[in-house]
């Protein structure tokens, strides 16, 4: 489990940025256009609604001066479009757009867009602020990791306690207090790091006054301050467990145990999207059918260490306790998985449908060491405490404990892997919460093109040593006849960059056509062609061709589906 924990804590820390779940879906002006006159004010419209921070949008002038605006704020009766007042008198040329607001299920998004005056020109605008500080960005994805499996291993020891009743409650003492210990420490640095996370910047405690009014700040002194409760009830109980009936016990455990939960499902994934409450409920079940399964699994695993013949009704509870929580996961499982895609395609379309489907091939590899923990429980048996003696014979001494017997020993090994297996697939939970979804993907892409059916290719080269730009190539309609074509470079700092030539070449391979030069032509600032024709449906190859000095060139080539 040790190494285990260890390679969990790797890949979240050397994770990249997480992916937010609110997506651009307009802009006035919008992206890459050319005004006539300067606007008086920047309207950008999301997927969700979004909340703003101290510096959430930055406007540079074409000389990479940043202007002064107004004080950003949310449209009238809109909590997802937001409104930036620009200057009264702005020169020509192209402008750039960095800004970064918080989705409302409470990631940090942010992005550029560019939009000119009189005259598209080349700007040295660099965009800055959209770049996360991965320290901080670590940093708090280990501690929701460290949260998650604090919660699990908690919540989880807990109902193998109340439920299935082990003889010995000593060996699960550790295991309570790391667990709660734990949960304590990783809420208490996720409300530290919260504000750094959300704007992008190294840890720092200067933003810790915002992070308390906020949403998600709320929720973390929440759990704070119900975890300090479940401490003194604890506490109390074990002084007067005489005195305190078990179902009034029972019933104020699995009230905190849910307002807990609650802490996290109100929070992520569940707070933002259609049917919102029902949303919660069925987050706040799944994550309670966890910890009772996977955390049950780490109570089991001790006691099975620590009694040597363990009583197999405490096992059958378990497998009972199990089999309950597996049909919670699925019920509440599937529900979630359809809110998230919205449509098969977003399955293997987008990366949370492929994190999603590494996560049930985990699941589904847990059941089946599971189904064979089932086995080995069905054959366990307690050696016999004592020999049969004849009447009025003295009795003999209690004798040694018995060594652990075949079934007991294979059913701790399969309990050992089912908690390693369980440990990854916490990994995955956690990276779910923090992917756009399949649903927000898509209506992100929509919302990219403006129009539906128009292709937009972004098309990454290599720049110098280790720097990258990248062509954004739009072919409107992106379907077969007709079609105006238009490209953009930016530079390796995000700007627009100038190059001496660009060519777009399209080929169909399955049908041994091509390559058509696109034909574009420099047009101060941007690449065009008026009208290329696409004369067949099919999977082209589109080749880039970039020139970035008189003596170097790029060429890169990516598949460009067209439709009839």
């Amino acid at each position: 489990m040790l190494a285990v924990a260890s390679l969990v804590l790797l890949v979240l820390g050397t994770a990249s940025p997480a992916s937010a779940h609110a997506a651009l879906r307009a802009t006035d002006p919008e992206d890459g256009t050319i005004l006539q006159r300067a606007p008086r004010t920047l309207t950008l419209t999301y997927t969700e609604s979004v909340g703003l921070l101290t510096d959430s949008f930055r406007v540079y002038d074409p000389q990479n001066h940043r202007l002064r605006t107004g004080r950003a704020d949310h449209a009238p009766g809109r909590a997802d479009t937001v409104r930036v007042p620009l200057p009264a008198r702005m020169a020509k040329g192209t402008y750039v757009v960095a800004w970064r607001v918080v989705s409302a299920d409470s990631h940090p998004v942010s992005g550029a867009l560019t939009f000119s005056v009189g005259e598209r020109t080349v700007t040295a605008a660099t965009a800055p602020g959209q770049k996360e500080n991965r320290t901080t960005t670590s940093l708090y994805n280990i501690a929701r990791y460290l949260a998650y499996l604090a919660v699990t291993v908690l919540l989880g020891a807990a109902a193998f306690l109340a439920y299935c009743r082990p003889p010995l409650r000593a060996p699960l003492r550790p295991l309570v207090l790391a667990g709660g210990a734990t949960l304590l420490g990783s809420t208490l640095a996720l409300l530290l790091l919260r504000g750094p996370y959300e704007e992008g910047t190294a840890p720092a405690l200067g933003s810790l006054g915002r992070t308390l009014t906020t949403r998600p700040g709320e929720l973390l002194l929440a759990r704070m301050a119900l975890l300090l409760v479940a401490v003194v009830c604890a506490v109390g109980l074990r002084r007067w467990r005489a005195a305190v009936p078990r179902p009034a016990a029972l019933t104020v455990g699995a009230i905190l145990a849910v307002a807990l939960t609650l802490t996290w499902s109100a929070a992520e994934h569940a707070s933002a999207g259609i049917q919102v409450p029902l949303a919660i409920a069925s987050t706040t079940l799944h994550l309670l059918a966890t910890a009772a399964w996977l955390g049950g699994l780490a109570a089991l695993l001790l006691t099975l260490r620590a009694t040597p013949a363990l009583a197999p009704q405490v096992v059958t509870r378990f497998s009972r306790l199990a089999l309950a929580s597996v049909t919670v996961l699925v019920v509440t499982g599937v529900y979630q998985s359809w809110r998230g895609l919205g449509t098969w395609q977003a399955l293997t379309g987008t990366t949370y449908g492929r994190v999603l489907l590494a996560k049930l091939a985990l699941v589904a590899v847990l059941l089946a060491v599971a189904v064979w923990s089932r086995r080995w429980t069905a054959r366990l048996a307690v050696p016999a405490a004592r020999v049969l003696q004849p009447a009025g014979a003295p009795a003999l001494p209690d004798p040694a404990p018995a060594a652990p017997s075949l079934p007991h020993h294979r059913l701790r090994r399969s309990v050992l892997a089912e908690a390693a297996v369980g440990a990854m697939v916490l990994v995955l939970t956690t990276l779910l919460t923090s992917t756009l979804p399949g649903r927000s993907a898509e209506e992100a892409a929509t919302a990219e093109t403006g129009i539906p059916a128009a292709s937009v290719t972004t098309v990454p080269f290599a720049v110098g040593e280790g720097g990258q730009g990248k062509v954004q190539i739009t072919f409107d309609p992106g379907r077969v006849g007709p079609n105006s074509v238009q490209a953009v470079v930016y530079g390796a700092n995000g700007a627009l960059a100038a190059v001496p030539e660009l060519r777009i070449t399209m080929t169909l391979p399955a049908q041994r056509l091509g390559p058509l030069d696109t034909g574009l032509t420099d047009r101060g600032g941007y690449w065009a062609a008026n009208s290329f024709d696409l004369p067949i449906p099919g999977a082209w190859t589109m080749k880039v061709t970039v020139r970035v000095s008189d003596l170097d060139q790029v060429s890169v080539s990516r598949t460009v589906r067209v439709a009839r």
